[in-house]
């Protein structure tokens, strides 16, 4: 097994935290986390993927063992978190890459893809959405009650989705077996979810998701017009992002692979294997 280096670079002044493993001279594949995890969600895939890849794994700013400047001191936007990953790229020399996009890693990811500096040559979707038919009920009614009118009516129902309880949660839903989740799992995020101010750094996002719905658009028009090569592995128990957010994808991209796993929303947990496998498969055909 090729070892996992662990490093910092400072972007803009922050400090961004990421995991490296793989070769020097094979092809990249940048994994983008989701919401309430960091790059730990990926302490498994990387070594699985890095016999063959480069492979970066990104705390984002504000998660993880990156930065958490206050929401004074950093406008916590998708945009600005996304500036955040260029930086590093740049700094790494990195212009051509695979992503794999994971739940708030997906908004990063798609914007990385739109950019003309970069050449995202492949896409992996675990639980990444970029569809309407991807936003489970109810979990997304308090946060778009919110988004729409942030207020003392609406905030009690956006900070529930930072709680231990729904925290745990998210790992643990769609589990056929739950004790293959770790728990170390939600006592590391919810950890970093309990810092001082990290409570305003998840309403600021929660209250920009909607830029997000709002690129749909321009990013399912690069879909059609690139016919990047897409393969999606999701949760087809995924209560925070539904398996049509899946689906959906075979509308812009007919060649594209989706696979539905007996899973949640944090299918590496359960599913490594299975997911890995795919990932190979697929990167071996389209990049080859």
């Amino acid at each position: 097994m090729l070892p996992t280096y662990h490093r910092t670079a400072t972007i803009d002044g922050q400090q961004v935290f990421y995991r490296e493993a793989g070769p020097a001279d094979v092809p990249v594949v940048l994994l983008l986390h989701g919401f309430p995890s960091s790059s730990h969600m990926f302490r498994h895939l990387i070594p699985a993927l890095a016999d063959r890849y480069h492979v970066i794994a990104t705390d984002h700013i504000g998660y993880g063992q990156s930065s958490m400047p206050t929401v004074d001191e950093f406008d916590y936007t998708f945009d600005n978190l996304t500036k955040i990953t260029a930086g590093l790229l740049n700094e790494l020399g990195i212009r051509q890459f695979s992503i794999y996009v994971h739940d708030y890693g997906a908004p990063i990811g798609w914007r990385l893809a739109l950019s003309p500096a970069y050449d995202v040559t492949a896409i992996i979707s675990q639980s990444g959405n970029a569809y309407m038919e991807g936003f489970a009920k109810p979990f997304w009614d308090d946060l778009f009650a919110y988004a729409s009118a942030p207020g003392p009516d609406t905030e009690p129902g956006a900070r529930a989705k930072f709680s231990a309880k729904t925290t745990r949660w998210q790992y643990e839903n769609g589990a056929d077996d739950t004790t293959l989740v770790s728990p170390d799992n939600w006592l590391h995020g919810q950890t970093l979810l309990n810092r001082p101010g990290n409570d305003e750094v998840q309403l600021a996002l929660f209250r920009d998701y909607p830029s997000n719905i709002d690129g749909y658009p321009q990013l399912q028009e690069y879909f059609r017009t690139s016919q990047v090569p897409l393969l999606a592995v999701w949760g087809e128990r995924d209560e925070i992002f539904g398996p049509d957010g899946a689906r959906a994808f075979s509308r812009d991209l007919p060649d594209g692979e989706v696979h539905l796993l007996p899973a949640g929303h944090f299918a590496l947990e359960t599913h490594l294997d299975a997911i890995s496998g795919y990932i190979h498969g697929f990167l071996g055909r389209v990049l080859s």
